[in-house]
């Protein structure tokens, strides 16, 4: 299964109110839950070994902050997250952080990591800029389109 048909999977179950799907194809089980926060959890039961060199990168979706703040700068962008997954601040365990508030990063600059499906995917900035805030925790479960950070675009 790829990350397209996954997606679509989760919009099925949110469409038609559905808060558990098992599914099996090409040998591979996988088991999609709703919790009760709302935060949709996936569980691959075949086992796999996570592997960062077969990391996958995703862009984020971005949306102007004023969007989300009419009376904040127009300066600022919020980066969304791309995918359902784990949010990781640093890109291996006892490494330091990619980013801290205040660093300035340019377009392409590793933000995060997130974990879905077992699955390390790089989470880049599409701007130059300077980081105003981090929205998430580190570990912290987080949704489609959820803002995990706001930058001072430059």
């Amino acid at each position: 299964m790829n990350l397209k048909e996954i997606r679509e999977l989760i919009e099925l179950m949110e469409d038609h109110g559905l808060t558990e799907v098992d599914l099996e194809k090409d040998g591979t089980k996988i088991r999609l839950k709703k919790g009760p926060t709302g935060v949709i959890q996936s569980s691959d039961e075949a086992p796999a070994q996570v592997n960062p060199a077969h990391s996958t990168t995703s862009s984020p979706a971005t949306i102007p902050a004023e969007t989300k703040k009419p009376a904040e700068d127009e300066n600022l962008a919020v980066i969304l997250s791309p995918m359902v997954g784990t949010f990781y601040r640093q890109p291996a365990p006892g490494a330091k952080p990619c980013v801290e508030v205040g660093d300035r990063v340019s377009e392409g600059s590793i933000l995060c990591i997130l974990e879905a499906m077992k699955l390390m995917n790089e989470v880049k900035s599409e701007y130059n800029g300077i980081i105003e805030e981090i929205l998430v925790e580190n570990l912290q479960p987080v949704e489609f389109g959820q803002p995990l950070f706001v930058i001072r675009k430059s």
